[in-house]
């Protein structure tokens, strides 16, 4: 499957064209074009290991493309004289998944390393002009802070909207700047995406031009014009001044439209899942208090998937962290039944696990990845007594269930042996859950299990997960995707100010009505009645 409809020579203000890259054995790239118009939003799109940062990343002069052509500002570059000064020069400006800032510096600082330090008299560096400057930027951002704040005090969504206004910041006297964006939302909560995505909006109205890799594909639709599709290190597809379906852009993805039906949406709870709210609770929660909760109530029963959503420092993942036995409470109670003692509120990690609880953080890479140890190390981390034997560990059985689980699990790697690194972001996640998922258990925590995930994995966890709770197990999700929650979930929690301000289930199950409730400061106790209900 192949679109193209290549934009007008004198509107392209970044060309690529036949760029290649071999890793060993593996061709990241195979001859992949890609054409910037001036002031548009150009998405590039893909599966993980389609070749989007392999892209990014040679653009960037991280890596040195083995074939291709670079053109931008009136040069042009082969692959072998392309590297990052060039990029510099030319205007492209980059903001990746790793910010880059320095958090024990202020903000202000942070700019000035990039920009330079106003000088004054004497040559002295002019705080009044540097912290002045900062402040007009951080206004324009909306970005609620001082100059003088430390990054390391700011909440992560601000660290993001800091990043990529740093990056921009020359950009009022430079329109011909392409802006780089490498999932500039992934770990932001949608109104704050919103935020971010309207100032990219304007920027490209008034003629900035902005690349943006996203695996959001709602956030993608709304904002660009222009979108490019990678499949396999090819580009199969180039859509100009166009209004595709997510359903269109999944079907390119996946070089199939039957796949592209099954996986743009997760589809509502039904069957044995949606019905098995009715079973026995699992999780019983009265009163949690610590951290931002501040007496949590909720219970989760048996075969149900239950959703927490709330605004960043809502208290999600210090729920998750306290029920997991991370987080010690200050207050409340927390009961765990199963046919496994696990132990009583302030239980450790060790008690609850012991108990039949599993949990898949948010950061995969900080908290849940053990990256230069092979898949096989990690798919064995949560049983890794089974293996034990008085002359050794018994490899052979322990590579055979990896393999199984890779199977059943749909996660691509070569073998049970390449390092753990070596798998995209979704086949990681994949990998996580099949660890957590082999023992069993009777509760599983998912801390935004699809974050910066892509359509293809993220089917196959809905589907895992969906699958798990019909065996019986009690599911709770915390995420900030509001479609995920209504798709996935039989109910969903608000947190505010770290307690459950509303409950929705049912036909009031709804990404507005969830964005309404997050951002409200009208408290709802229980459940939210349907619209026809009320």
């Amino acid at each position: 499957m192949s679109t193209t409809a290549r934009p007008p020579t004198t509107d392209v203000v970044l060309r690529i064209t036949g760029m290649t890259k071999r890793f060993g054995a593996t061709l990241a790239l195979d001859g992949a074009d890609l054409a910037l118009r001036h002031g548009t939003v150009h998405a590039l799109i893909g599966g993980n290991g389609c070749g989007k940062s392999t892209t990014i990343k040679v653009l960037a002069g991280v890596h040195r493309a083995d074939a291709g052509r670079i053109e931008m500002a009136g040069s042009a570059w082969s692959a072998a004289e392309y590297d990052a000064r060039a990029g510099r020069a030319a205007g492209l400006r980059f903001v990746h998944q790793d910010l880059g800032l320095f958090p024990e510096l202020s903000i202000a600082e942070n700019f000035a390393l990039d920009a330079g330090y106003p000088r004054g008299l004497a040559g002295r560096v002019s705080w009044t002009a540097l912290h002045r400057r900062v402040a007009g930027l951080l206004d324009n951002y909306e970005i609620g802070a001082s100059p003088a704040t430390p990054v390391a005090a700011l909440r992560p969504a601000q660290r993001t909207l800091v990043a990529i206004a740093r990056a921009l910041q020359d950009q009022e006297s430079d329109r011909h700047l392409v802006l780089v964006l490498d999932e500039p939302t992934a770990t932001l909560p949608q109104h704050e995406s919103r935020l971010l995505l309207d100032a990219v909006r304007r920027r490209a109205d008034a003629g900035q031009t902005v690349l943006m890799v996203s695996h959001r594909m709602p956030e993608v639709l709304s904002v660009s014009d222009d979108f490019t599709v990678f499949r396999d290190g090819r580009t199969v597809a180039s859509l100009v001044a166009a209004r595709p379906t997510e359903a269109e852009l999944v079907a390119h993805m996946t070089g199939s439209a039957d796949a592209a039906r099954a996986v743009v949406r997760p589809q509502p709870a039904s069957g044995p899942a949606a019905d098995a709210g009715r079973g026995d609770v699992v999780l019983d929660v009265a009163g949690l208090a610590g951290g931002p909760l501040r007496g949590v109530d909720l219970q989760v029963r048996r075969g149900e998937i239950v959703g927490l959503t709330g605004l960043v420092g809502s208290g999600r993942t210090s729920l998750l962290k306290t029920v997991f036995g991370e987080h010690a409470p200050a207050g409340g109670n927390v009961r765990i039944a199963s046919d496994r003692p696990a132990g009583d509120a302030a239980a450790s990690v060790p008690a609850r696990i012991a108990g039949g609880v599993a949990y898949v953080p948010e950061d995969r890479g900080g908290e849940a990845a053990f990256a230069d140890l092979t898949v096989r190390d990690n798919l064995s981390a949560t049983v890794v007594g089974r293996y034990w034997r008085p002359w050794g560990m018994a490899v052979r059985r322990e590579r055979a269930d990896a393999g199984a689980l890779i199977r059943s699990h749909a996660i691509k790697a070569s073998s049970t042996e390449v390092p753990f690194a070596a798998l995209s972001g979704g086949n990681q996640q994949k990998a996580v859950l099949a660890r957590w998922l082999r023992r069993e258990p009777a509760l599983l925590l998912l801390d935004e299990p699809t974050q910066g995930v892509d359509v293809m994995s993220r089917a196959d966890i809905y589907r895992i997960v969906r699958e798990t709770a019909e065996r019986g197990c009690a599911v709770l999700v915390a995420s900030s995707d509001q479609l995920e929650l209504c798709g996935l979930c039989d109910r969903v929690l608000v947190l505010r100010d770290g307690r459950v301000a509303a409950e929705l289930s049912g036909a009031a199950l709804t990404a507005d009505r969830l964005t309404a409730l997050t951002q409200s400061t009208e408290t709802t106790a229980g459940p939210v009645p349907a619209p026809g209900d009320r």
